[in-house]
């Protein structure tokens, strides 16, 4: 039995294939994207907006970066909790945006047990009913 969906965006498939095992190897069901607009594109198809638990997301990307994709998110799918995954730390960043609704700031790379941790406790959590 699956406990999720779970949205990885990121631009680089080495890593999207590695959180990818680790999540599948937990159980989740994972959906890839490779950068914002790939992204938005994968949570507006089929029943994704709903179904989605929880979104990783990089933050330097072409096309449309974390940054755009996190605002978008944030008004389009404002329930669903996003979790940064960055090989680029930035304190004042992540606290920016930390203010503006992500639950977390994972820097690259990853270790499996603080990914399946974060995930979990997000997944947990659940989608938030109060915006």
């Amino acid at each position: 039995m699956a406990k999720g969906k779970i949205l990885v965006i990121d631009d680089e498939e080495d890593v999207r294939d590695v959180i990818r095992l680790h999540l599948e190897g937990a159980g989740y069901n994972i959906l890839e994207a490779v950068n914002g607009e790939d992204a938005i594109k994968t949570l507006r198809s089929e029943d994704n907006m709903v179904n989605v638990g929880v979104i990783l997301c990089d933050i330097r990307m072409p096309k449309v970066n974390g940054i755009e994709c996190i605002d978008f998110l944030r008004k389009e799918a404002p329930g669903i909790p996003v979790v940064v995954v960055t090989g680029y730390p930035d304190t004042e960043m992540a606290t920016h945006l930390m203010k503006q609704g992500v639950k977390d700031y994972l820097v690259k790379p990853v270790k499996k047990e603080k990914l399946l941790g974060t995930v979990s406790e997000m997944v947990r959590r659940g989608k938030e009913t109060n915006f």
